[in-house]
This record gives structure tokens, C-alpha cells and sequence, in this order.
């Protein structure tokens, strides 16, 4: 949950303006990297929007989530171009690697992976989007390397340094 200095210099940002209500969202989840319910119901009684209000936004839009979300976000891209050029087989490789599934998030909030059905880039399929960073002619092997090398860098306190 974040801050209520917090949540108030978002909608301040926003001038408290209900019409803006995504745009909140979005703030809110950039800064907690999720919608954590007791902050929106705060926004609720803020803005004067009814909770099941907010939460039909924020479960139809796929970039929202209502659960923990791990300080990477991993997204696998299974569709057609990504399919037919290996995707399962890399998002398997993934699996292993990080210990989850695709719509998991691992218990020390570091990596959640995502599967996702188009990331509009086909034809650099198959792809695979960490930290909105797109990598692609994406192999099984590939994604093992990357994912180790950020959790190499991770490990040895240097930052994010040389990852792009």
C-alpha cells in the first residue's frame, strides 16, 4: 500500500478529476507496481467513484493487476509468429529458469512472467519483453542467458548497468 502523501500527489497531479481515473491507476500502479485494493478504495472515497467502478477499469485493462507484481515483469509473447518460430519451448526455458509459470509472480516479488497473446513486433518473433525491453530472434537458449545475466548483475549489487 502506498503512502497517503503519496496516493494525494497523484490525484493532485490529476487534479482530483474522476474523468481521469486511468490515468490515476496508472500512476498508482508505476509507483507500487500494482493496485493494491485498500488504495483503491481510498481513490474511491477521493473521487467519489464507486469501488465496483473502479474495479471494472481495473480489471478490464490488461496492464492493471490486483496482486503483487515482482520488481521484473517477464512477458512471454505466444502468439501465431511467436508460436510457429518456438515460443513454447522458450517460454518452458523461462519457466524453469525463474522456478514460475506464465501469470505467476515468484515469492520474493523479484520476477513475474506474463504470457501475452501479440506484442506487435512479429517480425522480430519470437519475442520476449523484460522490463519493457524488447528482445528478439529470441531462442530457448537466449532467454536463459538474459535472465541470468540480469540476475547476475542483481547479485552483485552493480544495478541495471549494462543490460541494454
Amino acid at each position: 500500500m502506498l503512502e497517503t502523501g503519496t496516493l494525494d500527489a497523484i490525484l493532485e497531479r490529476h487534479n482530483r478529476e474522476p474523468a481521469n481515473v486511468i490515468a490515476i491507476l496508472q500512476d498508482i500502479q508505476s509507483e507500487a507496481n500494482w493496485l493494491p485494493e485498500e488504495d483503491l478504495r481510498y481513490v474511491c472515497v477521493q473521487l467519489n467513484i464507486p469501488l465496483s467502478k473502479m474495479m471494472a477499469l481495473a480489471t478490464f485493462y490488461k496492464a492493471f493487476s490486483l496482486h503483487p507484481r515482482g520488481r521484473h515483469i517477464v512477458q512471454a509473447c505466444l502468439g501465431t509468429a511467436c508460436h510457429v518460430r518456438g515460443a513454447v519451448r522458450i517460454l518452458s526455458a523461462i519457466e524453469r529458469e525463474l522456478g514460475i509459470e506464465g501469470g505467476q509472480t515468484d515469492q520474493d516479488l523479484q520476477w513475474t512472467l506474463e504470457t501475452v497473446g501479440c506484442l506487435g513486433a512479429c517480425a522480430l518473433g519470437p519475442i520476449v519483453v523484460v522490463d519493457g525491453e524488447y528482445h528478439g530472434q529470441m531462442t530457448s537458449v537466449k532467454a536463459t542467458r538474459l535472465l541470468q545475466k540480469i540476475k547476475k548483475v542483481e547479485g552483485n549489487g552493480a544495478g541495471d548497468e549494462g543490460l541494454g
